[in-house]
């Protein structure tokens, strides 16, 4: 199975080892890569950053809202519930550490 298709599917119970290893590969690839962009971002930009990631979790919180409103079973209801509320709390926070890092950096006369 080639790495590009074991990226498309599903990883579910009965799926072939294979596609398993290549999916946690991709995974690892991914977090290693992720630590390493992050590592390197100078304090500077932090800021603007932090704001293009509220924008994704905004995303997020949009697709946990069509999740808590699909017509599934009651405990898909309740992650879609969940996941509503942390992306919530995760745009929110985001917004506030970020209006409060701006706040630094205003003059005080």
């Amino acid at each position: 199975m080639l790495l590009a298709e074991a990226a498309e599917a599903p990883v579910a119970a009965g799926t072939s080892a294979g596609a398993l290893i290549s999916a946690l590969t991709i995974f690892s690839l991914a977090v290693i890569v992720g630590v390493e962009v992050i590592t390197k971002i100078p304090p500077t930009l932090h800021t603007p950053l932090m704001s293009g990631s509220n924008a994704i979790s905004g995303i997020t919180l949009v697709g946990a809202l069509l999740a808590a409103g699909a017509d599934h079973f009651d405990f898909a209801k309740f992650l879609g519930f969940l996941a509503v509320v942390l992306a919530t709390v995760n745009v929110v926070g985001g917004f506030m550490v970020t209006h409060r890092m701006l706040g630094k950096f205003q003059r005080r006369d």
